[in-house]
C-alpha cells in the first residue's frame, strides 16, 4: 500500500514495512533481519519496533512522543501501518473491542501521525480519508 498509494520506491522501507511487527510478533531477532536484509532494513525494522517488555499503555505514549523524532522512512512505515490499523479497526475489529474502545483508538492514531506528517502527502492524504470514513463508519 505504501507503494501504490505513496509511491514509495525505495527497496529498504519497502522490506521494512513489510518486517515492521516481525520482532515483536515473532522469535526473529534484530541480527537475523540484520544478516537477511542488511543494516538498514534494520534498523528501520527496529526504529519502528515497540518494546514489549514496557505495558501497553507506555508502549502507545511513547509511539506517540517518538513520531516527530523519527527518520522520515521510518514515517512512512507507520502511516502504512496506520493506515492498515485504522482500517482493520474500523472494518474488522477485534471482537471484544467495543465502538468507544475503537474509537479510541482512533484518535490515538491521529496522534501519532501528527508527528509523522510532512514526509509522503499522498499516504497522509489516504490515512487522513480511512480515519474520517472509519469515524463515520463507527458514529452511525
Amino acid at each position: 500500500m505504501i507503494a501504490t498509494r505513496g509511491d514509495v520506491t525505495d527497496l529498504a522501507t519497502l522490506i521494512a514495512a513489510v518486517l515492521h511487527d516481525t520482532v515483536e510478533d515473532t522469535a526473529t531477532t534484530f541480527a537475523e533481519l540484520e544478516r537477511r536484509f542488511g543494516p538498514e532494513v534494520r534498523g528501520l525494522v527496529a526504529e519502528v519496533t515497540d518494546d514489549k517488555q514496557l505495558l501497553k499503555a507506555e508502549r502507545k505514549r511513547l509511539q506517540v512522543a517518538h513520531a516527530a523524532g523519527a527518520s522520515a522512512k521510518a514515517k512512512v512505515i507507520k502511516l502504512g501501518d496506520k493506515i492498515c490499523n485504522v482500517l482493520d479497526v474500523t472494518l474488522s475489529p477485534p471482537p471484544d473491542w467495543s465502538t468507544e474502545r475503537r474509537l479510541e483508538y482512533l484518535d490515538w492514531t491521529e496522534q501519532v501521525i501528527a508527528g509523522c506528517r510532512g514526509v509522503n502527502p499522498g499516504l497522509e492524504a489516504y490515512y487522513d480519508q480511512v480515519l474520517a470514513e472509519g469515524r463515520r463508519a463507527l458514529a452511525g
